[in-house]
């Protein structure tokens, strides 16, 4: 299988429900910014010398690409692909998980500078495109079978600061605050 089609040479992409939209399309700007997340996840686990880190960032891209597969699909009440589904609870293992490393983490007294280690920017980073994402996903519309995706981009997104805060925490890096 080539991985040129040619079929996106005049600005248009297919959607999974065949029809052909710009490239530009609230839909289409929703995936891209869930894809952008996911591409910097991915250097996150690349440069992070935790695997407990990378072991979670891995899951959430499992999670990412589920989303993005749901967003290329705007059919109202579009029946996915069991792959395509965000498993139930997700929400709560990410709340579970920012409790588990803020347990570890001294309590914050002041609004503190992204930054740090490289991880920890990277995740800082992650953070800020992933309320990116969570913008374009609540742009597209009130319906209701969204609001388990931005509920879950909004969890997220405390989860990737709590991350970085442990990153700078455990390579004894100070956060700078503001």
């Amino acid at each position: 299988m080539k991985i040129y089609t040619k079929t996106g040479d005049r600005g248009e992409t297919g959607l999974a429900d065949g029809s052909r939209v710009r490239k530009d399309h609230p839909w289409v700007e929703a995936y891209g910014h869930v894809d952008e997340l996911n591409a910097l996840l991915g250097w996150v686990c690349s440069v992070t010398d935790h695997e407990e880190t990378r072991k979670e960032l891995e899951q959430i891209q499992r999670d990412l690409f589920t989303i993005g597969a749901r967003l290329a699909d705007p059919r109202p009440g579009a029946k996915a692909k069991e792959k395509a589904i965000l498993k139930a609870g997700r929400v709560e293992e990410l709340e579970k998980a920012i409790d588990r490393w803020e347990e570890r983490l001294p309590k914050l007294k002041n609004f503190i500078l992204p930054g740090g280690t490289q991880t920890a920017a990277l995740l800082h980073y992650a953070r800020t495109v992933c309320r990116h994402a969570e913008r374009r996903v609540v742009s597209l519309d009130d319906r209701e079978e969204m609001t388990p995706i931005v509920v879950y981009l909004n969890r997220l997104s405390d989860y990737l600061f709590v991350l970085a805060r442990w990153e700078n925490f455990q390579a004894k890096q100070a956060e700078a605050p503001w």
